[in-house]
């Protein structure tokens, strides 16, 4: 069993493919690579993360996870012929890279007379599988989820009864975890299933409108844990219910999966626009984009909605979607830099950073991707934060200069009396002007229709 982004024993079918395969007089190894072109893109949170994941995982079968590190195709072919197996055993994997390492590693395998096995995969519904009447692939979201829940999904499944683990395998030891100083949740199947209780227990009957308050933390919190596979998005489908927060939680699940689907199907779009179109988008460079970047990165903007989502990525290594939504619009729209260099900053420092959520999350913000009328949207980080945090909770939080600023200026400090507290940047740009400059820019590309012939107004390059 070669575990992946499936650390868990319950609602496992790739590891009760293994033990069947195994029958009752053989052994199962457990195995997993620690590959680097997938912790390369990982920051210090993610990677803490996944090791304690991974000892979890041991802890939970005695001690008998065979942990390897170094490329796919010569270690677990290694340790797959060192216990004498006859198939290797994966939940499918369809991002680009993983789909392709699973191919040179199954022709690994053949060579040496085994077979690769794939059943199931991270996702209620495997990529591929939801389609048009006319066969296509979905482009658009509300489509796909009417179609993805009509199919529906099998029933969670028990862990296997019996399973005779491999021991004596030789292993590499895992690496010590690295200097992370962000607050992590609990790691493994068992701290999953404890999160997915406490959401189910105090958040979920609120969760159509709690969801979008960022000052109560009324959201799952169970990213982590499906990134990872210590638990599976079935084990949660399996116990919602029809009221209207219940089918709120399903479409966030939805979502999830109509990304890697997208991805599936376009694994270009990783590191470029979908939309063809928005290819051409004038974006700024240079010292000025750069300080603008650094102040983006660090919290420092002087619009407290958007800073406050930063300081929470680099306290947590986790933010708010409602921030995702609005610090993305923020670099891509108010200081127009390209999306991809916002989403690279995410991966690095996300604990739960998906590479299909990440990149699809952020090109329907900066309206490359999926989105059927998506440029015209630019979040007004004021306003965004006077809907969605009135009483100014979530920013005193994590923005504590403001602490001080009465409630109707926590938004807009720099109109408090006084001004903003001192230490506390003023605005770096002006919002309305930003707006109008990247509404002018998208314009131009969409009449370009992706020539390269568009580049905006002109009116700058730093």
């Amino acid at each position: 069993m070669w575990f992946r982004r499936d650390l868990r024993l319950s609602d496992n079918p790739a590891l009760l493919s293994a033990a069947a395969s195994a029958g009752r007089d053989g052994v199962v190894a457990a195995a997993y690579c620690l590959d680097d072109r997938l912790l390369h893109p990982a920051g210090p949170a993610r990677r803490a993360f996944l090791l304690r994941s991974l000892r979890a995982l041991d802890e939970s079968i005695g001690g008998r996870l065979v942990v390897r590190r170094g490329d796919p195709e010569s270690q677990v072919v290694q340790v797959a012929s060192d216990v004498g197996a006859r198939s290797v055993h994966v939940s499918a994997d369809f991002g680009p890279y993983g789909a392709a390492r699973d191919e040179r590693v199954e022709r690994a395998l053949a060579d040496r007379g085994m077979e690769l096995v794939r059943t199931g995969s991270p996702y209620a519904v495997a990529p591929g599988t939801v389609r048009t009447a006319a066969g296509a692939p979905y482009k658009v979201f509300g489509p796909f989820a009417r179609a993805w829940r009509a199919l529906g999904w099998d029933r969670p499944q028990r862990a296997p009864q019996r399973v005779r683990w491999a021991e004596g395998l030789d292993g590499d030891a895992l690496p010590a975890e690295p200097t992370c100083s962000a607050a992590l949740p609990g790691a493994g199947e068992e701290a999953a299933k404890r999160a997915a209780r406490r959401f189910w227990d105090t958040h979920l009957d609120q969760y159509a409108t709690g969801r979008n308050d960022p000052g109560a933390d009324a959201t799952s919190r169970l990213s982590p844990h499906l990134r990872w596979g210590t638990i599976h998005p079935r084990q949660l489908l399996g116990g919602l219910g029809r009221s209207k927060s219940a089918d709120a939680f399903r479409t966030e699940l939805c979502w999830r999966e109509f990304y890697a689907d997208v991805l599936h199907h376009r694994p270009d779009s990783a590191r470029q626009s979908l939309q063809p179109a928005m290819r051409s988008m004038q974006v700024d460079s240079g010292r000025l984009a750069d300080e603008r970047f650094a102040a983006w990165a660090a919290g420092r903007t002087g619009y407290p909605f958007v800073d406050a989502g930063m300081r929470q990525l680099l306290a947590e290594a986790w933010m708010h979607n409602r921030l995702r939504m609005v610090v993305a619009s923020f670099l891509v729209k108010d200081l127009h830099v390209d999306w991809t260099r916002g989403a690279a900053h995410f991966m690095h420092h996300l604990v739960d950073g998906d590479l299909a959520s990440n990149q699809h999350g952020w090109q329907w913000t900066a309206g490359t991707g999926t989105d059927p009328a998506p440029y015209v949207r630019v979040f007004n980080p004021v306003t965004q934060g006077q809907r969605f945090d009135p009483d100014g909770t979530y920013v005193r939080r994590w923005v504590p200069e403001l602490r001080a600023v009465p409630p109707r200026h926590i938004h807009r400090p720099w109109e408090a009396p006084g001004g903003p507290p001192v230490g506390y940047p003023p605005p770096i740009v002006d919002h309305a002007s930003e707006r109008a400059e990247a509404l002018a820019r998208y314009e131009a590309s969409s009449r370009a229709g992706g020539s390269g012939a568009g580049r905006g107004t002109g009116r700058r390059s730093p």
